[in-house]
């Protein structure tokens, strides 16, 4: 082993260092090891660096809106190194999809990110239908359902991510007016699908029942407490000095490393770059809305709380559009009419907000033996798909979200993979922190915004 001390005027300079990354230090020992030598440099290193130290933050669930483990090395206060550990709330969701329906497959996917169920759904039965051949032959009005229940459960998300973060600095009043608003979103989702979360409410084909008939105006009157929500939330810490130095230039990372990395969603999009599949590559009728995309042109957390109010509000903007549309076309269907693939009966929510319609149950066990029959088989059996393989993407609250869907002509898939966004933005961490303070780690991983059960699916 040859041991050399570093000169700093001709020191090796790494040209893709980025900001905070570890550089090389004047008067420090640089090593040139051959095999068998690690056990002598390591105690070589030991002696000189002792004033560095390897923590574990983690893995709990408080603060990381899931279970992960952060190994940090610190010298003092300052970060030198971050490495993220997943797989703590591992569910096996998409290898156990494999062995249900394309039906029953939605009541899985909705449970990987539960704090933005319903972009799952969606995204899971559009792949479904693309591999069918079915995609043009959604009626309006499902497709109307769907984009009202993203934008809704893209608020919801969003008011949760700011809330959380700014709990996280001690800003307790911003967790409170962000449930606050998200509960009137989640009384909406109930008062549709039954469910608050984890609703299950997508169908390969449409939406599995069509609103009530006061629906529309219920969510009319729930949107202005919702934006008085946000706007409470934006007023107490936009202009707050305190909220601004904690977070200004605190967790930056550059759009080229964004790029590399393959972070989306409001994180890109603070660094300048518009890039929403509702724009790029539309689905639904986004195509067919007014709405505009948010940018900034510095991703710090600052701005990525920024962009959160500021995609609120485009989302009550949508919103606004699709309750227009849904008064248009009510009465009209919200499934395909094929009936290889809708269900006989509608599975239509009583009165009460619970169970079965009983007098339309009655109807389907008293009158139509066929009717019955086929609904058992497409229940228990489910339909089936050519073989092939599709890859859907759709703009998730978090970024990009992905279904890779493999058939083999079965009832259910040969394979089901998401590209959660949760899960390839969380790469990022290491280039946000490194270098920063520890208190700013919390700061950068909270403005990522990752759900865990998304993540360790």
């Amino acid at each position: 082993m040859s041991t050399q001390t570093i000169n700093p005027e001709v020191a090796p300079q790494d040209i893709h260092a980025t900001a905070g990354a570890p550089q090389y230090e004047p008067g420090l020992p640089e090593y040139n090891a051959e095999v068998g030598e690690w056990a002598e440099i390591a105690a070589d290193i030991e002696s000189v660096h002792n004033d560095r130290i390897a923590i574990n933050m983690g893995p709990v669930h408080p603060s990381t809106h899931g279970v992960l483990r952060v190994v940090v090395e610190l010298e003092g206060e300052t970060v030198k190194d971050v490495r993220l550990g997943t797989g703590y709330l591992h569910t096996g969701i998409e290898k156990s999809m494999e062995y249900r329906t394309y039906n029953q497959g939605v009541a899985y996917c909705t449970r990987m990110d539960y704090v933005a169920p319903l972009f799952q759904e969606v995204a899971w039965c559009l792949a479904v239908e693309k591999a069918m051949g079915i995609t043009d032959q959604i009626p309006r009005r499902a497709s109307e359902i769907r984009v009202l229940l993203m934008e809704l459960n893209r608020i919801a998300s969003h008011m949760v991510a700011i809330g959380t973060g700014a709990n996280e600095l001690g800003a307790t009043t911003m967790l409170t007016t962000g449930f606050r608003g998200r509960e009137e979103i989640l009384r909406i989702f109930e008062h549709i699908t039954g469910l608050r979360m984890n609703n299950s409410y997508m169908r390969p084909g449409g939406v599995s029942n069509d609103l009530l008939p006061d629906t529309v105006q219920m969510i009319r009157d729930k949107l202005p407490l919702i934006k008085r929500d946000i706007e409470e939330m934006s007023d107490l810490i936009m202009a707050n000095p305190i909220f601004i130095g904690r977070t200004k230039n605190v967790g930056y990372i550059p759009l080229s490393a964004m790029m590399a990395l393959s972070l989306t969603g409001p994180c890109l999009r603070a660094a300048g770059l518009p890039l929403d599949l509702r724009k790029t590559q539309p689905y639904c009728g986004y195509e067919t809305y007014n709405f505009d995309i948010p940018t900034a042109n510095h991703s710090d957390a600052y701005n990525r709380f920024k962009l959160r109010f500021e995609e609120c509000y485009q989302s009550i903007r949508i919103v606004y559009q699709v309750l227009d549309r849904l008064e248009q076309s009510e009465g009209e269907p919200v499934m395909v009419q094929d009936k290889k693939v809708a269900y006989p009966s509608k599975l239509t929510i009583g009165p009460d907000g619970q169970g079965q319609d009983l007098d339309h149950v009655a109807h389907i066990m008293g009158n139509s033996m066929e009717e019955l029959i086929h609904h058992f088989k497409l229940v228990t059996e489910g339909f089936r798909i050519p073989p092939g393989q599709v890859y859907q993407t759709i703009e998730h609250a978090k970024g990009i979200i992905g279904v890779h869907l493999v058939t083999d002509g079965g009832t259910h898939p040969y394979r089901a993979h998401f590209r959660d966004p949760s899960y390839s933005n969380l790469q990022s961490a290491s280039m946000m922190c490194e270098g920063g303070l520890i208190a700013d780690l919390v700061v950068a991983i909270g403005t990522i915004d990752p759900v865990f059960g998304g993540v360790d699916r």
